[in-house]
């Protein structure tokens, strides 16, 4: 990895942004009359959302070379499963504010474009830091390993999904410094209400929501940028495979709600992964110290988070699966 290598020439990163750009203000048009989600509608629009990055990385593989192309898949895979564990969250805000369902998909647009902005922040601080101190990737290496030590502990006491709203600091800021109306107003983020006979400006629960998804934001890309900076120091990259991940949040969200409470064992693998490129960032830490330390490809890299991923579904499946059945003495009394 070199983090003053990147393929992304001025136009490049002119052309990507803007083509994000087109892509959100395509989904500010899909979502403007506030309406349910239907399945079709959400398969359609994950079907292109995956097309999409999947037909880029063609591109990249075949204009930059095969490493470039492993760099970028393997990035989009990582980004993209932190990204289903981030839908855990949103879910359960969505319930805690009881948003109505011709609304959610609104709060979620708002909330990949909070992560669009953040990350981008993120993944520009992350390059000017790297490029000018060799420690920074043991201190990414070492975010990562206690992130993914919090997701195991968490996982193994069971409380790794859990949101309490009135818990939240910048919820109980929101409250102090603003009025909040008790009802939803379409997508509307203030109205005007009457308090003791004077006309005040006061927020929506729609507003307090999309804040409190905004919060959430910071710390996923915490996690999320340092991730990608170990499988490649390119920034572009790294920008690319998180924008990708990100735009197809909205849809995946209605497509996967089903199918969350199923990926009991989710945590589990994050945290492997999680663990996984941050030894790999330590190691290439002190592979630029010292040059006789191994570093751990980027193919081998990929084959690890796809192994873990898949077993990580598969016993979830199963799990999900034997909960589901009746107990032997249940079948019995239905014999009878």
């Amino acid at each position: 990895m070199s983090t003053l290598d990147t393929i992304g020439t001025p136009a490049l990163w002119a052309v990507t942004i803007a083509a994000v750009l087109a892509l959100l203000a395509l989904d500010f048009v899909a979502t403007r009359k506030p309406h349910e989600v239907s399945m079709r509608e959400a398969g359609l629009w994950s079907a292109f959302y995956i097309a999409l990055p999947t037909a880029f990385g063609v591109f990249i593989w075949a204009q930059y070379g095969r490493e470039r192309g492993v760099e970028y898949y393997t990035g989009y895979i990582v980004e993209k499963s932190l990204s289903v564990d981030n839908l855990f969250v949103f879910m359960l805000l969505l319930a805690a504010f009881a948003v109505p369902a011709a609304l959610q998909q609104r709060v979620l647009l708002y909330g990949i474009i909070g992560a669009l902005v953040l990350r981008g922040i993120f993944i520009a601080l992350g390059a000017a830091a790297l490029s000018a101190f060799d420690w920074v990737f043991l201190i990414f290496g070492l975010v990562l390993l206690a992130t993914g030590v919090k997701l195991l502990r968490d996982a193994m006491k069971g409380d790794e999904h859990q949101v309490d709203v009135s818990e939240m600091r910048i919820v109980r800021v929101v409250r102090r410094l603003m009025p909040v109306s008790e009802e939803y107003e379409g997508t509307k983020l203030t109205v005007r209400q009457r308090v003791g006979g004077v006309s005040k400006r006061a927020l929506t629960p729609f507003a307090l929501v999309v804040v409190a998804v905004f919060a959430t934001d910071i710390v996923f890309a915490i996690d999320s940028v340092p991730a990608v900076y170990g499988i490649t120091g390119d920034p572009y990259l790294v920008f690319a495979t998180n924008a990708f991940a990100l735009l197809g949040l909205r849809a995946l969200y209605f497509v996967l709600q089903g199918a969350l409470a199923k990926l009991v064992h989710l945590s589990y693998g994050l945290a492997a992964i999680l663990g996984f490129i941050g030894v790999k960032l330590a190691l290439h830490w002190a592979h630029l110290q010292w040059t006789s330390v191994p570093e751990i490809p980027t193919l081998a890299s990929l084959g690890v988070i796809v192994g873990i991923l898949a077993l990580t579904v598969t016993t979830s499946l199963v799990a999900a699966r034997r909960q589901a059945e009746p107990a032997p003495e249940l079948k019995d009394l239905a014999r009878d």
